[in-house]
């Protein structure tokens, strides 16, 4: 039987077949995917062949893995080298941040943003808990949110609690599966709860002491939405280890960067040291966010030198 993965806690995995049927699913052996290699083997988001184990207990045994048209990636948490497939098949991903209670850092939204434009997905970025937000914090998302529309980027503030902004979130959901990602306590599970009051997801506040949000979702799920979409919930993301990027690259994954790399003086200019660099003159231009390129030097330091 074909099916869909909704959910993946390592070892089991949730998997709804095309009669809309959900069954509990287990692998056999260790599948290899051409040119894709990760600490797990099957991803929430994979289109999958089935052939059923027990009819009483639902259980069916995962015999092949569907082409991924994409998927999105991170290091793994565990084995920093190997890469953790977070989901696949992908239309866009929402990346949920706070400027307070926690704040989100632009350097892990920088990150993210490189991710998504890796894996050919297309990022939204979500401010939400704006009914927090001082003056200091709305004058900061204005000047985030100019940074972000002036590349390309979808910027929307969100308030889950007031329910300002929860309609132009929705609008961007219809019809799209997306995975919603970010940090622990910037509200994904909340708002997961606004979208789809049945499912009742545990929510954790804030930390006390650390200031950074408790995790409350363990393993990424998906759930169908009653307006047509589906939405991926994913573990809070402390950190977010780029992979597989070559430091000649980079710059590739900043729009702002890609349309002006020709103008460099060097073909393989990664645009700190080299003269005639047209990255750093537009930066210096204003053309280019100071705060993007400082980005794009600390991401640039992470990555070890290879040989692809």
């Amino acid at each position: 039987m074909e099916a869909l993965v909704y959910k993946s806690t390592g070892s089991w995995y949730s998997v709804k077949a095309v009669d809309g049927r959900f069954y509990n699913a287990r692998i056999k052996g260790i599948f290899k995917i051409e040119g894709i290699t990760s600490t797990n083997p099957v991803a929430v988001g994979d289109r999958v062949e089935a052939e059923m184990e027990n009819e009483v207990d639902a259980t069916v045994t995962i015999t092949g893995i569907s082409d991924r048209r994409n998927y999105i990636a991170r290091s793994s948490p565990h084995q920093g080298k190997d890469r953790h497939i977070i989901a696949s098949n992908l239309d866009q991903v929402l990346l949920f941040a706070t400027l307070r209670d926690p704040k989100t850092s632009q350097g892990f939204i920088d990150r993210f943003l490189v991710a998504a434009e890796a894996y050919h997905v297309d990022p939204v970025i979500v401010f939400n808990k704006a009914d927090i937000y001082r003056k200091k914090e709305l004058e900061l998302f204005k000047e985030r949110e100019k940074i972000y529309n002036d590349i390309g980027y979808k910027v929307i503030l969100l308030s889950v609690q007031t329910g300002a902004g929860l309609d132009q979130v929705k609008k961007v959901l219809q019809d799209k599966i997306t995975l919603i990602s970010g940090h622990s306590g910037v509200g994904k599970s909340t708002f997961i709860n606004a979208v789809l009051p049945d499912l009742l997801l545990r929510t954790n506040d804030v930390s006390n002491w650390s200031g950074k949000g408790m995790h409350t979702t363990t393993f990424a799920e998906m759930f169908d939405l009653p307006f047509d979409g589906k939405v991926i919930d994913t573990p809070g993301i402390r950190e977010f280890g780029i992979t597989d990027i070559p430091k000649e690259e980079l710059s590739h994954y900043f729009p702002e960067m890609r349309k002006r790399l020709n103008n460099c003086q060097f073909n393989n200019c990664i645009h700190v040291n080299e003269p005639c660099c047209a990255i750093k003159k537009a930066m210096e231009d204003g053309e280019i966010s100071v705060e993007r390129y400082i980005s794009y030097c600390n991401i640039l330091d992470t990555i070890e030198h290879k040989t692809y």
